[in-house]
């Protein structure tokens, strides 16, 4: 599909409220929380790290108190897996990821979909999301925050809204960067699933990214039947994520 996964994930982190550049990687940080899944590294295209590199980027998070964490497109930098295993880095997770372009997209019916304007909105989106997930991470005022600063920042938020007026289910999408765009943490409340509101957010944040000049939007599923969501709103298999960390 020719999508840059790579180049996009680079720009991206180096948007987050701290980004480091260290010896061909990008580090992004999240200051008021040490969530591994807010700080994390990618390495440039084409990255050939020795292992004065490696070292210098564990250093990076290690003199912060976080644990060595990236998130990358192993085909975009083939040097790096290898480079970052022999240094004790091991598997956290492979997923293959998902795209969709203008030509596939395909818009389902479902029930309307609708922009946050409010804080309140903010906060029942998060809460949401934190159900959706399993409680795997906790609603907190700052993750509201995100959401609102992702919106604010060129980027979308889209929800449906339960009969009692907040959130039944919701996603996000990045900004464009490098003619793409990341849509993530599609979740919907369990009492909600099964009415079509996974397809409906994921299609009008989608079609958001389109509208907004990106060529093409990808995704990463968590299993067969967010899959199938997916691609029934015209989503294909691209390529392949490695997520990699270190236990110090």
């Amino acid at each position: 599909m020719g999508i840059n996964v790579q180049s996009f994930a680079v720009t991206n982190l180096r948007r987050r409220p701290l980004a480091l550049e260290v010896a061909g990687f990008v580090v992004g940080l999240e200051p008021t929380d040490p969530s591994p899944f807010l700080n994390y590294a990618t390495p440039l295209p084409g990255t050939r790290p020795t292992p004065g590199d490696v070292a210098a980027l564990i250093t990076a998070f290690t003199g912060r108190g976080l644990r060595p964490r990236l998130e990358f497109a192993p085909d975009a930098a083939p040097e790096v897996e290898p480079a970052l295993r022999r240094a004790g880095f091991t598997t956290e997770a492979e997923h293959r990821y998902l795209a969709c372009t203008p030509d596939t997209l395909v818009v389902p019916p479902g029930p309307p979909v609708e922009t946050p304007r409010t804080d309140e909105e903010f906060a029942a989106i998060d809460a949401t999301l934190s159900e959706a997930f399993g409680g795997e991470f906790a609603a907190s005022p700052e993750g509201a925050a995100r959401l609102k600063r992702q919106q604010d920042r060129g980027g979308f938020v889209r929800f449906v809204r339960a009969p009692d007026g907040t959130c039944a289910g919701a996603a996000g999408c990045s900004a464009p960067a490098e003619g793409t765009a990341e849509l993530a943490g599609v979740g919907t409340r369990p009492a909600f699933r099964g009415r079509g509101i996974a397809a409906s957010v994921t299609a009008a944040l989608t079609g958001a990214a389109f509208d907004a000049g990106a060529g093409s939007v990808w995704l990463e599923y968590g299993g067969d039947g967010s899959r199938r969501v997916y691609e029934r709103v015209g989503y294909r298999v691209a390529g392949r994520r490695l997520y990699l960390s270190l236990t110090t």
